[in-house]
């Protein structure tokens, strides 16, 4: 089975995305009786609070300029959002953003900060704009926050950069959201490292990969909408599907309740203040799924409510 994306094609990525993204610190989680040597890889530190501005800035640097100047286009929870308007605002062109109207306020107030047009649509409709590539009646480059190769393969840099600090490392754990951020880093895994494990992780409340997984297709399965809003979804994208079993060695799934502890456990330990998605791969470390050795959990965004962070600190796991 062939990989999502050559590693040729994340090494070209990394050269094309310096001066937008930046090199990430690995930071170990010190944690009593832990059940492995967890590293965490640090996104919260990129310019947006969130990996999404590499694949972002892959995507329109190597795409047609006559194109780009028409604008960018995206539909995303938060993140991508961010990670398009960002590197719209660098090039001076208009930046539309269809989000779900459940979107968090932080990550809206992110968009509009850095230019961004927001359109907000009923999560079926902003659904349909995923799977068509497209948002109606707008023009410009649409930047696929999930599917496009070249996003893959700027996500697929985070892959590289964990190996040469921690060329050893036993597991990876990488929040699911859509899988463009696990086909990433396991192509690059894969390619360099192929013994290192490597574990996707959603909330229970939309776990439709590890779904997927038992049934051996994509299924669609209920969804709740909870404050782990950057991951979870009805359904696997057809075209993820194949993508993502050629990387990853097992699914797992996270609860709230653990969500929220580790949401808890990387502010008070780390200092280190992280969403719901972005405490995913922590969470399934902590409670030892990832089994031992040395384990590195993906921090892949920190756009969380401070609202929401707030009643998570004073021990709530909200929905």
């Amino acid at each position: 089975m062939s990989l999502p994306v050559a590693i040729e094609a994340i090494e070209a990525a990394r050269e094309r995305i310096a001066g937008a993204a930046v090199r990430t610190p690995l930071v170990r989680l010190a944690v009593d009786d832990a059940p492995a040597e967890i590293w965490c890889k640090l996104e919260t530190l990129q310019p947006i609070n969130s990996f999404k501005i590499r694949g972002a800035a892959n995507a329109v640097r190597s795409a047609d300029p006559e194109l780009v100047a028409r604008g960018l286009i995206t539909a995303s929870a938060g993140n991508m959002a961010q990670g398009v308007a960002w590197v719209a605002r660098e090039l001076g062109v208009p930046a539309t953003i269809a989000v779900p109207d459940s979107a968090p306020r932080a990550k809206l107030d992110a968009i509009a900060r850095l230019g961004g047009r927001v359109v907000p649509l009923p999560y079926a409709d902003w659904w349909e704009c995923i799977v068509g590539s497209r948002v109606e009646g707008v023009e410009g480059l649409f930047v696929h926050p999930v599917s496009d190769p070249a996003v893959i393969a700027g996500n697929g840099t985070i892959g590289l950069e964990i190996l040469e600090e921690l060329p050893d490392v036993d597991a990876v754990v990488v929040p699911y959201g859509g899988g463009g951020l696990v086909s990433g880093i396991g192509s690059a895994l894969r390619a360099r490292r192929p013994q290192t494990r490597v574990y996707s992780v959603e909330p229970e409340t939309g776990a439709a990969y590890a779904a997927a997984h038992r049934a051996g297709e994509p299924v669609t399965i209920d969804y709740r909408a909870s404050f782990v809003d950057g991951s979870g979804s009805r359904r696997v994208l057809d075209e993820m599907w194949p993508r993502a079993e050629s990387v990853v060695d097992e699914p797992l799934v996270a609860t709230i309740e653990q969500t929220a502890a580790a949401v808890r456990t990387l502010a008070l330990r780390m200092r280190v203040i992280a969403e719901g998605a972005g405490a995913l791969a922590t969470a399934a470390a902590l409670a030892g799924a990832a089994g031992g050795g040395r384990v590195v959990a993906v921090v892949s965004g920190g756009n969380i409510d401070a609202s929401t962070l707030a009643r998570i600190l004073e021990g709530e796991s909200p929905t």
